[in-house]
């Protein structure tokens, strides 16, 4: 990541095709204490360095660059940033640059999962190498054609001697018969023009004239809209259909099957397939969570909680914190497009694992992996929902069965209730201290189970022998890997426990992080105030990273930490560092019940975030502008996970079904002043961003709400309790609560 000189491949081919070349992958990752040395985007990386040769870039005779990403664009900006980092060692303009989606390569091993803030990190290098060494062979056959080596590469012209040639005129001429190996050096960072520099998406325009293609866009012969009639209780299983017959012969159906997870509908369009949906009466056989509420959840957490361990001889600053179950709200909702034939089937979805999927498809349609093809369409959102290929799976179970192409989606309120959910948890945290010394910090996190089994779960059994956390699992290698320290509270322990895997469970946007700060900066709010030092001064003290200071100094500068506020009325701050990056958060919140507040629903009311300033430190930024977006969306996240957002589970179903109940941040509580700022880069290695804003507001968010109203929150969203309802009787296609649980 260090160093400028590389090894690249010039692969054979009719035209350029260029690849970096690195070693096997068996350098020992390092073993001491964890995160500080080795964290989750090591690994990842790790993993997916000795496949890192594999990916290509090529240059057209037009003179375009083309490149096939292996990960999931799903709004997160990276193939704008991917085309700039093929630009600037090219030469060309970010827009002469075409990034697709990779199918999915099963010989890419652990190269094609997208998670964990970890594209930009893993393919940095690699990226550029390739497109160097793409550089490198058209300048070498430009030498040959203008017969000097005074040569000139700008925006995609070769210039020398007097004369210009193009590089799709090159192309040809560079590429090889046979593949070698060439030395390359990557530019250096004073020298670079695109890389650091805002740049708009490169799909921007696409996207807001409806011209930016997604899953349910395409048009495959045959597909016809398909939905599932789904159980009234998480994982419910069909028993009987009782009126089968009269369903098929709705207007538009083609075809009624029962399938592993529901009875499946195909019809002309997708109101008939709803009308379809609505009709059918269903007796279901039990759920895995039948008969379970928050509180027998809670009451399940608080019985699997690991012990703090016996109080110390010291004073302690302890707290015990409620999250709720979740749901990761993309805003497009769970689809898929399948073709399954004799012998083959081809996929059409968003997938952040996609080898993964590729496999489990195989193994349930019967067929070796190699018959089936994916194919890795941009999502519209996933926040860790795609990880998981619900809907693919299904929809190649169901055009097996139909023997016909289907162009499934999933109802919002189905995504809700029969989703991914981020899980229901506990954290208790206990710190002792002495005079103004902190001698421990202990936390127990406790939570529904999380499914990692997406990929992360290979990965990390593959990289078994070289982690130095040992055989302890893989949702605990993965929280011991994510989990940091930024402060020096003496002897800190993070343990985690899990429990009851009757939930479909998944890795929400920043995973365990949201919650485990959260539990930790309002501790640490705490602690100060029982020291009687500012919050603000507390926590620049015990930081233990210059990157980290800077951060929480600038938003506290910006922001105006420490100002004169009404009563009812504060400023929260709170910092959050993983993956080699650094993020701080301040906010000003309004918990005043006489001030004018948008209901959030029938007449019920919350507290706002006025102003948010957020500050973050990435190392090397490679595009500022989409940064800047990942932190306004992360500070989103925050603002609704400590507020609003929460699914409430009654008799084993969640009763939410769409944004009309489910409260993600709305207009009327976004901030009207936000205000992000990128830190000047100080390393020359990029560090993980797509994940890293939100623990810090959310744990911010908290922090000004503790001040506001002189109580510390201890359940989260705040509001859940005051949200709880019973829902009306009204569009999605499943009913709002089951009537006997069986048939409806």
């Amino acid at each position: 990541m260090r160093r400028r000189h590389f090894l690249g491949y010039v692969l054979a081919a009719p035209t350029l095709v260029t690849a970096a070349r690195f070693g096997s992958g068996e350098e020992e990752i390092p073993s001491p204490d964890l995160t500080r040395l080795v964290d989750l985007n090591d690994v990842m990386t790790a993993a997916a360095l000795p496949t890192s040769g594999l990916i290509t870039v090529e240059v057209g005779a037009d003179g375009t660059v083309s490149f096939a990403l292996p990960r999931a664009e799903v709004g997160q900006g990276i193939t704008t940033s991917t085309a700039m980092l093929i630009a600037e060692e090219l030469d060309v303009s970010p827009d002469r640059v075409r990034v697709s989606l990779a199918d999915a390569r099963p010989e890419l091993l652990f190269n094609q999962l997208t998670g964990a803030s970890n594209t930009t990190i893993s393919t940095y290098t690699p990226i550029r190498v390739a497109a160097a060494t793409a550089r490198f062979r058209l300048l070498e056959a430009a030498a040959a054609e203008l017969g000097t080596r005074e040569l000139v590469l700008a925006n995609g012209i070769v210039t020398g001697a007097g004369r210009s040639i193009g590089i799709g005129a090159l192309a040809g001429r560079a590429a090889s018969a046979r593949p070698q190996q060439v030395a390359v050096t990557l530019k250096a960072r004073e020298n670079c023009t695109v890389i650091g520099k805002p740049h708009n998406r490169v799909d921007a325009l696409a996207a807001v004239t409806g011209r930016k293609k997604f899953t349910m866009d395409l048009a495959v012969p045959g597909a016809l809209p398909t939905m599932l009639c789904r159980p009234p209780t998480i994982n419910g299983r069909v028993g009987s259909v009782l009126n089968l017959a009269e369903v098929r012969a709705l207007p538009g159906v083609t075809d009624v099957v029962t399938v592993s997870t529901g009875v499946a509908v195909r019809a002309s369009t997708f109101g008939q397939c709803i009308d379809a949906v609505r009709a059918l009466r269903v007796s279901w056989k039990p759920g895995t969570a039948e008969g379970k509420s928050d509180d027998t959840v809670l009451a399940e957490l608080r019985a699997a909680e690991l012990p703090l361990g016996p109080p110390p001889f010291t004073p302690t600053v302890e707290g015990r914190f409620t999250f709720h179950f979740r749901g990761n709200s993309a805003l497009e909702p769970n689809c898929a497009i399948a073709d399954v034939r004799p012998g083959r089937a081809e996929i059409w979805s968003s997938l952040k694992a996609p080898i993964v999927a590729q496999k489990l498809i195989a193994a349930r349609l019967g067929l070796p992996p190699g018959a089936v093809t994916v194919h890795v369409t941009e999502g519209g959102g996933s926040f860790g929902r795609k990880l998981f290929f619900d809907a693919a799976l299904e929809a190649a179970e169901v055009s097996q069965k139909v023997g016909k192409p289907v162009k499934l989606l999933w109802h919002r309120a189905d995504d809700t209730r029969q989703g991914r959910t981020h899980p229901m948890a506990t954290s208790r945290v206990r710190v002792s201290y002495v005079g103004n010394t902190v001698l421990s910090y202990a936390q127990r996190h406790t939570g529904v189970s999380t499914d990692l089994g997406h990929g992360l779960g290979e990965l990390f059994t593959a990289m078994a022998a070289r982690l130095p956390v040992g055989d302890i699992g893989f949702s605990q290698t993965f929280f011991h890997l994510s989990q940091s320290m930024p402060y020096n509270f003496g002897a800190a322990t993070h343990l985690l426990a899990e429990t009851d895997k009757g939930f479909n469970t998944g890795s929400m946007r920043n995973v365990y992080s949201p919650d485990v700060v959260c539990a930790r900066e309002l501790i640490v709010d705490r602690l100060a105030a029982r020291l009687n030092q500012d919050p603000l001064r507390f926590r620049l003290g015990f930081l233990r990273d210059d990157r980290a200071r800077a951060v929480l100094t600038k938003v506290a500068t910006e922001g105006g930490w420490g100002r004169a506020m009404p009563a009812g009325t504060a400023q929260g701050i709170a910092f959050h560092g993983e993956y080699h990056a650094f993020s701080a958060v301040l906010v000003e919140i309004d918990c005043r019940p006489e001030t004018v507040r948008r209901p959030i629903r029938d007449g019920v009311t919350g507290p706002r975030v006025t102003k948010a300033f957020v500050a973050v430190d990435v190392g090397l930024t490679v595009n500022p502008r989409g940064l800047e977006a990942q932190m306004m969306g992360a500070l989103m996240d925050g603002i609704a996970q400590t507020l609003t957002s929460s699914l409430h589970l009654r008799d084993g179903h969640f009763l939410e079904a769409s944004w009309d109940n489910y409260f993600y941040t709305r207009q009327w509580n976004t901030p009207p002043v936000v205000r992000i700022f990128v830190m000047p880069s100080t390393t020359d290695r990029p560090g993980g961003a797509g994940e890293l804003g939100v623990a810090a507001s959310m744990a911010a968010v908290a922090c000004a709400y503790g001040r506001a109203t002189g109580t510390t929150p201890t359940t989260f969203p705040i509001n859940h309790a005051t949200l709880s309802f019973t829902p009306k009787p009204t569009v999605p296609p499943i009913p709002q609560s089951p009537t006997d649980g069986l048939v409806r």
